[in-house]
């Protein structure tokens, strides 16, 4: 497979969207108060044309197979953006595209002059959660900022 890794396009939209939803559905995860119901998730393209804001998305074999952005949610501390919208196929994982997506997403924020990444996520997101780990997230105790993904239970924070 030929990967390749660019910047959210347009006719990306309905691909993410119906990946995300998929995802959030086969892991068993609330529909409400997460991305699944989050008018959003429809217009990601959309979305990242906000200042400061970046989505990158993973092709294999040119098939759009996930992505992951940073976004300066609603109420975060200053010098804080979050992660957001990391998902990707069945057939993409277990195969270091996420870490990839990953580590790309966290170079971007630092040249955006962030200073630390917040996210958040759940339990049952076990190979998500082992990522984050790994590259370095601590868990924190509540949410920060507003970002209306209520539903969400796991809240971790990395300084760059």
């Amino acid at each position: 497979m030929i990967l390749e890794y660019r910047p959210i396009e347009l006719n990306d939209n309905t691909k993410l969207a119906n990946i995300i939803r998929s995802a959030i559905v086969a892991l068993k995860l609330p529909i409400e108060g997460t991305a699944h119901s989050d008018p959003s998730t429809d217009n990601l393209f959309q979305l990242f044309q906000k200042t400061n804001s970046f989505y990158w998305v993973a092709l294999g074999d040119n098939k759009v197979l996930g992505g992951c952005g940073i976004y300066p949610s609603n109420g975060l501390p200053e010098g804080c953006c979050e992660i957001v919208r990391f998902f990707l196929t069945p057939e993409a994982r277990g195969k270091g595209i996420g870490k990839t997506l990953l580590d790309m997403s966290i170079e971007k924020a630092k040249v955006l002059g962030y200073q630390s990444l917040y996210l958040e996520s759940f339990p049952d997101m076990q190979d998500a959660i082992r990522i984050y780990e790994q590259n370095g997230f601590t868990y924190l105790t509540s949410a920060l900022g507003n970002t209306g993904h209520y539903a969400c239970n796991t809240w971790m924070l990395k300084e760059l």
